[in-house]
């Protein structure tokens, strides 16, 4: 995935993690990568992660878009709500090594950035290995099917 690609990227954030979805927008449509914005629309503190959470990762689930990049303060609650949606591989990255680790060998379709503890310029980078890294498959797919049967 990268430029010039046709499916948007969905990315999706509670209060915490919006002025990093404001980020995210910009880096995107520098990199000439379509988005879909699912919320949240303004900064209010009573925007949790767990609604933006579950609808960004029902969004990929559904197959209406192939990746998502979802932030909150610190990543982790996200990244637990998310991976409860079934074929949700949602991997929290702090730095470029985990973004292409999650890509290589677990084929994350969400990418997890921590708005309060991810800064800018790491953010970019972790987006720029997440999105030039292709999955490995081989070994790794069978435990991908397996995680994706599971329950």
């Amino acid at each position: 995935m990268g430029q010039g690609t046709t499916v948007p990227v969905v990315i999706a954030s509670d209060h915490a993690g919006f002025e990093m979805k404001e980020y995210v927008k910009k880096y995107l449509t520098e990199k000439g990568i379509p988005f879909f914005d699912a919320g949240a629309e303004k900064l209010d503190p009573h925007d949790g992660y767990p609604q933006f959470a579950f609808k960004l990762a029902e969004l990929v689930a559904s197959g209406k878009h192939s990746r998502g990049i979802l932030m909150c303060g610190t990543g982790i609650g996200a990244s637990i709500a998310a991976n409860r949606v079934k074929k949700v591989r949602a991997a929290l990255c702090d730095s470029p090594d985990m973004a292409r680790m999650s890509r290589l060998h677990n084929d994350s379709n969400v990418l997890v950035l921590g708005g309060r503890t991810t800064t800018q310029n790491v953010a970019a980078e972790i987006m720029d290995s997440w999105f030039a890294t292709e999955f490995e498959g081989g070994r790794h797919q069978g435990r991908i099917d397996e995680m994706d049967n599971h329950c």
